[in-house]
């Protein structure tokens, strides 16, 4: 469905670099906003395991201890954590 919304212009601007930086359309933004919040996930654990890069590519954070030992079974964790 097709629709028209009027948004202040500085929203308008930063909803397209934010677009543009994760490489999606303002579409997919625009869908990806309004689902979360209509359809409101269960709350996320405070530690979220990733932080996005300057180019909207998500990248492992690492842990305070500096040691991190990825495994299948700590990949399979963050898939069902972050609903991947």
């Amino acid at each position: 469905m097709k629709t028209t919304l009027e948004l202040p212009d500085d929203l308008f601007v930063e909803a397209k670099a934010v677009a543009a930086r994760r490489r999606i359309t303002l579409k997919t933004l625009f869908t990806r906003a309004l689902e979360r919040e209509l359809r409101p996930e269960a709350p996320r654990p405070t530690t979220d395991h990733f932080e996005i890069d300057p180019y909207g590519w998500p990248i492992l954070k690492r842990q305070p201890s500096g040691k991190v030992v990825v495994t299948d079974e700590f990949i399979n964790e963050l898939r069902d954590s972050e609903g991947i």
